[in-house]
């Protein structure tokens, strides 16, 4: 048997590393670099990050309909590169918003006085140009997830398909774990405009390999019948050679009046936002609690050490589920739902990060990692019931409408904390949270908040839907 699935898998990983890793510049160059450029506060970045979660919702929302009728093949291409362009264009902010502003040069831009009208003005405008730039970049990073889950039903069995998922979407602990010694150094020698260029580019080599590497399994050269055969065991033996029948496909509409959709949308909704908290804030909550800069060893090292831990233990996410259907001869749902419970337990590690993050920075970077981790497997199981649950030809569709529901939770999470830590920093010791102060107590409730998050989701999610009940189309 050939195994050219695992090769597209492989290049569905380093697409999800890239998109990852575009995500990434701008929350390892905020604090660092652009924020005394362009003069803000967390809620100017609290404002940037929600309003990238919104665009990301809005635009998910048609994605996945968008691959299903533009086809996985053009769908993937068309996407990365949109997210490419919207990456490298980051770096004409500065130079736009100093001409706007009517200064000669950025030095000039970057000596106004904080607080004044005219910091406020630049802070205002870079704040709208990074908008449009994240717009860009939300609308093509839409794509991935609804396109890579769709080629991950194609190429592989439902028993497969968590730990597959869970691979690929292994690329996003990666591309945050090469983050940090990759784009602070990059920004320190070479301007955080070109860690956004260089970063950027490498979306476009992508699409070469992409091009000439993937085609339908009962198309592609690469696979021979034994393959062909796995992949489709659970159409039954006597269907595998034949040629796929025509699925009839699911109108959006018609999605939202399913348990299913509502499940998965729920799971999204209350979880994503937690991954993309800690992915937008871990560097700069390193360097506000504990001094430590992302270009700095230190703060490099703890950004490095939460990533890996994510990294290594969120593989076994998708194992999991495969050994309880192949060990314990659970259906794949069941199977999926028991490990997503187990999972659930991980995140409440991050209620202890504050308390213990008083005697060494390691212990946030470690429960975080924990808590990180935790999610990565939970996400790989809940993009599995997809195709557990809906015929393939709307696979595509409902990853995007959850991924809706995921950006629409991130965008509240984001605007909240910004808010929430520049108001807790104006108030110091008038604002108090379980023994802690000021923005530290400010953290303290966001990590309480991102604890008890799967837990909550799992219980609605289990509500809803029980017991595995497949989607049939009439």
């Amino acid at each position: 048997m050939t195994n050219w699935r695992w090769w597209l898998c492989s290049l569905l990983f380093v697409a999800t590393t890239v998109n990852y890793l575009d995500r990434q510049v701008l929350s390892l160059t905020y604090e660092e670099f652009i924020k005394p450029m362009f003069h803000w506060t967390d809620a100017d970045y609290g404002k940037i990050t929600s309003y990238f979660s919104i665009f990301y919702a809005i635009a998910c929302l048609f994605a996945g309909k968008f691959v299903d009728w533009m086809g996985t093949k053009k769908g993937y291409l068309i996407a990365i590169f949109v997210w490419s362009a919207g990456a490298c264009l980051h770096a004409a902010c500065g130079w736009a918003t100093m001409h706007i502003e009517g200064f000669e040069n950025i030095e000039a831009m970057k000596a106004v006085e904080a607080g004044s009208t005219a910091a406020l003005g630049i802070a205002t405008t870079g704040v709208y140009l990074f908008l449009l730039c994240r717009g860009i970049l939300a609308l093509g990073e839409a794509g991935n997830f609804p396109a890579a889950i769709k080629v991950t039903a194609e190429y592989f069995p439902k028993k497969d398909r968590a730990f597959a998922t869970s691979v690929f979407n292994a690329g996003a602990s990666v591309g945050a774990l090469a983050a940090p010694l990759t784009i602070p150094p990059l920004a320190a020698k070479y301007g955080w405009e070109m860690a956004f260029i260089i970063i950027g580019a490498l979306g476009f080599i992508w699409m070469f390999f992409w091009q000439f590497m993937y085609d339908k399994p009962e198309n592609s050269k690469h696979v021979n019948e034994a393959e062909l055969q796995y992949i489709r065991q659970d159409e039954g033996k006597e269907e595998v050679l034949a040629a796929p029948k025509e699925e009839k496909s699911i109108s959006m509409i018609r999605c939202f009046g399913y348990r299913q959709t509502w499940s998965f949308i729920v799971g999204k909704f209350l979880t994503d936002g937690v991954w993309w908290f800690f992915l937008f804030w871990a560097p700069s909550y390193f360097q506000n609690q504990f001094g430590y800069k992302a270009s700095e060893g230190m703060g490099m090292a703890l950004i490095f050490t939460l990533y890996a831990i994510v990294t290594i233990l969120s593989l076994f996410g998708g194992y999991l589920p495969k050994l309880f259907v192949e060990k314990k001869g659970m259906e794949p749902y069941s199977g999926r739902m028991l490990s997503m419970l187990i999972f659930t337990a991980f995140p409440l590690c991050a209620l202890l990060a504050q308390p213990l993050g008083a005697h060494s920075a390691w212990w946030p970077a470690v429960l975080i990692g924990l808590a990180g981790a935790g999610h990565q497997a939970w996400s790989a199981n809940l993009f599995s019931t997809i195709g557990d649950m809906f015929p393939k030809s709307t696979i595509a569709t409902i990853t995007g409408i959850g991924a809706m529901a995921g950006g629409i939770g991130s965008m509240i999470i984001q605007r909240a904390a910004g808010n929430l830590f520049t108001h807790a920093q104006a108030m110091g010791d008038a604002f108090t949270f379980l023994g802690f102060t000021g923005k530290p107590a400010g953290y303290f409730i966001m990590f309480c908040f991102c604890g008890v998050a799967y837990i909550t989701a799992w219980c609605i999610m289990k509500l809803l839907v029980p017991k595995h009940k497949p989607v049939i189309v009439d």
